[in-house]
């Protein structure tokens, strides 16, 4: 038995000095093989005909490790549609796998910094994988065109640069950049289509970010599923009209609990514009336990948390941030963060989350 014990100790010895040796060698296979996985494999290609939502941020412009900036991707049969680009975005969109040369169209819900921060370097990788001729699409509210203008001549010398480097079969300098596509902020109670196509109805509506002006969210609609998100608002009885009846509800949540600590903390460390600022935002988010009653009132199938304010590093944290939703709706939820997908596969009821990342 001693010696059957030493021999499988020798054993382990050579494995680990061998395995120690050829390290060099194995990672290179590894990072082979993940490389090829990468470029191989799309998101697209494992779902189900129908409307999905990939979240690609579910943060706010305070640093949170599972959170991005705001970005919500939604997939209607083969085409992308990214909702608001906030920074990282990109990034998030590519280890989840979902193929930026595929994006149709950008919407913008507002023109709040964290919002936008992401959308150069996003639409500069749509084009880079894509060989597109044309820019990319950005659809916002009366606004939108001076986004992206400013976007367009930060990097208009990185545009040239490239072109120069790749050569102009692979970077048409007609596809670079953005086109943008303004539109009329709708009336309360009325919804401004945006985009309608092979099926795909994409509406913005009006929402309330008062002092921002102006603030919309978009519902879409395919192939019998729905999609709400929200963006940035208080509760606000016009979204809930433009959310009845929807499978998902992608809303935003700010627990003031816990910003209010937040506060404290600045306080204490004698940081007033911190004070001022997290006293502030309080009056233009909607908290947890008001998404609920949205949901419940909405009749929604099930609620989505994003643009989560605060940061939640400590897992407890995610628990203090949903007190009180389950007394106030009965329905599913989740809190989301980077890498979340939600699967609603056409002409039917089923609704399947889970986490990529």
């Amino acid at each position: 038995m001693k010696r059957f014990g030493l021999a499988v100790l020798g054993l382990l010895v050579v494995l680990a000095v061998t395995g120690y040796a050829l390290r060099k060698t194995i990672t290179v296979r590894l990072v082979e093989r993940l490389a090829e996985r990468n470029f191989a494999s799309s998101l697209l290609g494992e779902l189900p005909d129908g409307l999905h939502v990939a979240l690609c941020g579910a943060g706010s412009p305070l640093p949170d490790p599972k959170r991005s900036g705001p970005c919500t991707a939604v997939i209607a049969g083969e085409r992308v549609f990214i909702v608001d680009a906030g920074a990282g975005s990109s990034r998030v969109l590519s280890r989840m796998r979902v193929p930026q040369e595929r994006i149709s169209a950008v919407l913008l819900t507002h023109f709040h910094s964290d919002h936008i921060d992401g959308l150069g370097e996003l639409l500069m990788q749509r084009w880079a994988n894509s060989g597109s001729a044309s820019p990319t699409p950005v659809h916002g509210p009366t606004g939108v065109s001076a986004v992206v203008d400013g976007f367009n001549l930060s990097y208009r010398d990185d545009q040239r640069y490239r072109v120069a480097h790749h050569g102009a079969d692979t970077m048409p300098p007609s596809g670079a950049g953005a086109v943008a596509h303004p539109f009329a902020v709708p009336a309360v109670g009325e919804g401004r289509i945006v985009l309608e196509s092979d099926g795909l109805t994409i509406t913005a509506f009006l929402v309330d970010h008062t002092p921002v002006h102006p603030a919309v969210g978009y519902r879409f609609d395919f192939r019998g599923r729905s999609v709400v998100v929200s963006g940035d608002t208080k509760k606000d009885a016009n979204l809930q009209r433009f959310a009845t009846g929807v499978d998902l509800l992608v809303h935003e949540a700010l627990n003031p609990q816990l910003v209010g600590l937040l506060n404290q903390a600045a306080a204490r460390a004698d940081r007033p514009r911190l004070v001022k600022i997290s006293d502030d935002i309080l009056d233009y988010h909607t908290t947890p336990v008001e998404a609920a009653e949205i949901a419940r009132d909405a009749d929604v199938g099930y609620l989505l948390y994003n643009h989560i304010v605060p940061p939640l590093p400590l897992p407890p944290m995610e628990d203090i941030f949903v007190d009180g939703v389950a007394d106030t709706w009965s329905g599913p939820v989740r809190l989301g963060r980077d890498g979340t997908l939600a699967r609603l596969p056409a002409d039917s009821d089923v609704i399947e989350l889970e986490e990529l990342l």
